[in-house]
């Protein structure tokens, strides 16, 4: 029978529809067709984006082959960092001006590379950059906020094939993070504690829905998923803010994000998908409710209009299910 779940942060409602209850083979998606054309991210073209703002690269020659790792603006940015906000009212409605940043984190020089074929040395490299960028935006006391993302396949949105992450920071805190932070912040006056902490012993104690535990992280397939397996990773030590995570934690991210996306990769055929960071905003007064995580959305399904009506979502595979599926793709870690 049907199934109506309540997310213990948001308090959003998700239709857990078992009676439609899809493996990964039912899904029906159209394959993708390669792109043809000059890559703007690959070795030898760095002269077609915008200069970087940073690169790991084993000698100091910017905007060059050599790199491992290259941060770069957007070339058609949503927002800019030029400028001044010049906040406004127009009678009824709220402006100003769209400062803010939006940059691209180049994964690899490998073209057909992706996080789940990466080497755990460049995983590591990209979490450190994504890292790096955060920290350094957020010294930036007009920007509120800072979205890491990834959109993986022309389905996520993404409109170049080469690995990349996206980052674009915004002046004002996005209204589903000011939910996040209400929900967090009012489950943390009524029992005293993280209630993402609360989450990551439940899961460990449960185990049906655990996809990968590991030293310093857990990866489940979240109570009232969205969407048919979608994961989350979230960090065993309570931190409200991605900026401070520590080197072995980095270590041991990379193993535990490569598993998980390579798992999805083998298990759905590398279907698109979405990931985001969900970290604390800039400002502080987050540190004992808070805790940044990772939400990995593989999009097999679409959004519609009881969706758009209701801000309910109908998801046709029980989390249970599906980390039963993922957790028992086997997959090596190579490097």
């Amino acid at each position: 029978m049907p199934e109506l779940r309540k997310d213990a942060v948001t308090d959003r409602w998700v239709v857990i529809a078992t009676e439609r209850s899809k493996r990964p083979h039912e899904f029906g998606r159209r394959r993708e067709q390669v792109r043809r054309g000059v890559c703007p991210f690959c070795y030898g073209n760095e002269s077609m984006t915008p200069p970087e703002i940073m690169a790991y690269r084993p000698y100091y020659a910017p905007n060059q082959e050599g790199w491992e790792v290259r941060v770069v603006p957007n070339k058609f940015p949503a927002l800019r960092i030029e400028g001044n906000l010049d906040p406004g009212r127009e009678v009824l409605y709220d402006r100003m001006n769209g400062v803010g940043a939006h940059e691209v984190i180049i994964e690899s020089p490998q073209h057909n590379s992706s996080l789940g074929t990466h080497r755990l040395e460049q995983m590591e490299k990209i979490i450190w950059a994504l890292r790096d960028r955060l920290v350094d935006l957020k010294r930036d006391v007009r920007l509120k906020y800072i979205q890491i993302f990834k959109n993986e396949g022309a389905e996520a949105g993404a409109s170049l094939e080469h690995p990349h992450f996206q980052l674009i920071a915004t002046p004002v805190i996005p209204q589903q993070i000011s939910q996040e932070l209400e929900g967090a912040r009012r489950f943390f006056r009524e029992k005293q504690r993280c209630v993402y902490c609360a989450m990551v012993d439940a899961e460990r104690q449960m185990h049906e829905r655990l996809v990968d535990v590991s030293p310093h992280f857990v990866a489940f397939c979240p109570y009232a998923s969205r969407f048919p397996y979608e994961i989350w990773i979230v960090p065993r030590r309570h931190s409200h803010d991605f900026g401070d995570i520590q080197v072995e934690e980095v270590q041991d991210l990379a193993k535990v994000l490569k598993l998980a996306i390579r798992r999805l990769e083998v298990a759905l055929e590398n279907p698109p998908y979405n990931l985001v960071l969900h970290s604390a905003p800039n400002e502080g007064g987050y540190e004992n409710y808070y805790h940044w995580h990772l939400e990995i959305v593989p999009r097999l399904t679409v959004i519609a209009g009881f969706e758009l009506g209701t801000g309910y979502y109908i998801n046709p595979t029980s989390p249970e299910v599906a980390a039963g599926i993922i957790k028992n793709v086997q997959v090596p870690l190579w490097q």
